[in-house]
């Protein structure tokens, strides 16, 4: 075990899935829940926590900095004492220590428990509570549906198989079971199931249950097969609703929140199709390329990818959850957004391999060609969104929230109106992954570092690099911390395209242009037209400009500043972007120092909050 590349990591890419920090004076209840997580985690192979380090919140990046441990031989007995006696099966860690930058720091190897001794917990807290996952750098709580993962078969009855009280036969649709036949028989005409009357055939299908000798239908039967009065009166949140959102962003006044609005109830399969010829109709004209035509100059977009997108929600939502399915339409994207986070880990998606929170549910979906092979529906996804020009798909699973988002942008990738509005980000040096989050990024407006990977297809570690660097230049803005963190656009970030002579024009100027005539997060308006910020310096300040690196010293940014200020009043906004350095770091680092030592001045000093604030040299 390397424990100063560990760190090194951990300055890198922050607290992750597999690595953690604590200060480590002691042995306490977090440190525990970390042990219990890493052990649990299927198929993340363990982890390892540091001890003896400490987090600089003052950092705007990750900073962790040794303190040490006070006794590493009494704390190495303690943490191997605990983790074989707290949980209900012996954990046997493997614990190292190394001196760095002068202080004992202890890594501790926690080691991936085996299926047949999952889940790993506290006695004294019982499941699912007692338990605990790894999801990204944080350890959860256990859920009934994790205990579903850890038990797999050995578990009682899934809860799609569960009886509802109020359900009969009576509320099975023989024409559902009908449709079901004829898609079964589509895939398989001969298969043994359609040999068999429909009462035999639902008993296979798990549909019905005895119950003291009398059959009721199930969750799943209800969902495939029941009549919409039965659905409706057993499980009314179980729909799919429509929405459609005028522009890019959700609204939060209700009035002018949504221009259109469906909500769809039906047995999953004809559900399914319904939603599907909703969305494509709503679509603009040829958009949607129906299967086995060949692609058009138009921007058109895979029915099957619609398909996938809309059976992974019903097929892997949460049935214990009263809330429907949401499909809103913005002007640029789909959102797909079903109840219940994703079972399998996010940084495993599109991987072989399925984790079903509705298993005999989604065997029916399988058997009929509804959905694509186990596990391969996200690849599938990503390869013809790739293969039509479009950007991948994007995938959130947010456990808190307990909610599922799949993101699809409706627009072709790196067009050539996108090549010229990345061109005006030339003087950044942008690799081909920063070039395309920053259009993903001018779409939806955040992304964080799950979106980052999935869009480029890089590791964790690059991710971070990229993201770093983009936050660095201004590009982007850093919100949140730890596993909240996400990014939205910047101080240096334009967020349309600029009319050809004018964008012919900031490149003559040598220099990124202001957006026309506002900052494009804070929305403030700028004093000056684009085309003048750079052509109204003489050749010598332009160069003074020019010539501040990422890495300029204080002094030197602080005397340009200076000079640019002798000239005419900048507002903080127009400076970040000459410097390409975000707004806010800016103020804290130079301006307001300057103006409390006398060197600047505001030209609203009666109101320094004023959105509309310039700064000019006192001299």
């Amino acid at each position: 075990m390397d424990i100063a590349a560990l760190i090194q990591q951990l300055n890198t890419t922050d607290e992750n899935s597999r690595l953690e920090a604590k200060q480590g004076s002691g042995i306490d209840k977090s440190f525990m829940e970390s042990v219990c997580a890493f052990a649990n985690e299927p198929n993340l192979g363990g982890g390892i926590i540091l001890l003896g380090l400490v987090r600089d919140e003052n950092n705007l990046f990750p900073s962790y900095q040794p303190v040490g441990v006070p006794d590493p031989d009494k704390l190495g007995q303690e943490i191997a004492t605990k983790c074989a006696t707290m949980f209900n099966v012996p954990v046997r860690p493997q614990i190292n220590s190394a001196v760095f930058r002068g202080k004992v720091v202890i890594g501790v190897s926690v080691p991936e428990a085996s299926a047949s001794e999952k889940p790993v917990f506290f006695p004294n807290l019982g499941l699912p509570r007692g338990a605990y996952r790894r999801i990204g750098p944080t350890d959860h709580h256990c859920t009934e549906d994790d205990m579903a993962v850890f038990f797999g078969e050995r578990r009682a009855e899934s809860f799609d198989k569960t009886v509802i009280s109020g359900a009969v036969l009576e509320d099975i649709d023989a024409d559902s079971v009908a449709a079901y036949r004829r898609a079964r028989e589509k895939v398989n005409a001969s298969a043994e199931e359609l040999q068999w009357n429909d009462e035999e055939l639902l008993a296979s299908l798990s549909a019905t249950v005895l119950v003291g000798g009398e059959r009721f239908p199930t969750i799943t039967g209800l969902l495939l097969f029941g009549t919409r009065q039965a659905i409706r009166r057993l499980l009314p949140m179980t729909r799919v609703d429509y929405i459609r959102v005028p522009g890019k962003e959700w609204v939060e006044n209700p009035d002018e929140r949504f221009s259109h609005v469906v909500d769809m109830r039906g047995p999953l399969l004809q559900l399914v199709q319904r939603v599907q010829d909703t969305i494509i109709d709503d679509l603009p004209r040829g958009f949607v390329l129906r299967e086995g035509e060949v692609q058009a100059e138009t921007p058109r977009l895979s029915t099957r990818v619609l398909r996938e997108a809309i059976v992974n929600a019903v097929m892997h939502r949460s049935y214990k959850k009263h809330s429907p399915v949401q499909v809103i339409r913005y002007n640029n994207r789909l959102e797909i957004i079903n109840p219940g986070y994703s079972l399998k880990a996010e940084e495993q998606l599109g991987e072989p391999g399925s984790e079903n929170r509705n298993p005999h549910l989604a065997a029916v979906f399988h058997e009929t060609n509804t959905a694509e092979t186990k596990g391969s529906g996200i690849r599938t996804m990503r390869r013809l969104m790739q293969e039509a020009g479009f950007a991948p798909p994007t995938f959130e699973s947010d456990r808190r929230g307990d909610r599922f988002v799949t993101r699809l942008l409706l627009q072709h990738f790196l067009s050539p109106s996108d090549l010229q509005w990345l061109s005006l980000f030339a003087s950044y040096n942008l690799n081909e992954a920063q070039k395309n989050v920053l259009i993903y990024l001018r779409e939806t407006g955040a992304v964080d570092n799950a979106g980052y990977r999935q869009l480029s297809g890089v590791d964790t570690l690059t991710a971070s690099r990229d993201l770093r660097a983009m936050r660095t230049s201004g590009l982007l803005e850093m919100k949140g911390q730890g596993a909240a963190t996400y990014y939205m656009p910047g101080a240096s970030f334009i967020n349309e395209q600029l009319p050809t002579e004018m964008h012919e024009l900031s490149i003559q100027a040598g220099k990124l242009p202001i957006q026309g005539g506002q900052l494009p997060i804070q929305g403030r308006e700028l004093p000056i037209q684009v085309q003048n910020l750079m052509l109204e310096l003489g050749e010598e300040l332009k160069a003074k400009v020019n010539r501040i690196g990422r890495r300029a010293k204080s002094t030197i940014i602080q005397e340009v500043i200076l000079d640019l200020c002798r000239v005419r009043p900048y507002t903080a906004g127009e400076l970040a972007i000459l410097f390409h350095r975000s707004r806010e770091a800016l103020q804290a680092t130079h301006l307001a120092s300057m103006v409390v030592a006398g060197k600047l001045a505001y030209t609203k000093a009666d109101n320094p909050t004023h959105p509309h604030q310039a700064y000019t040299a006192t001299s």
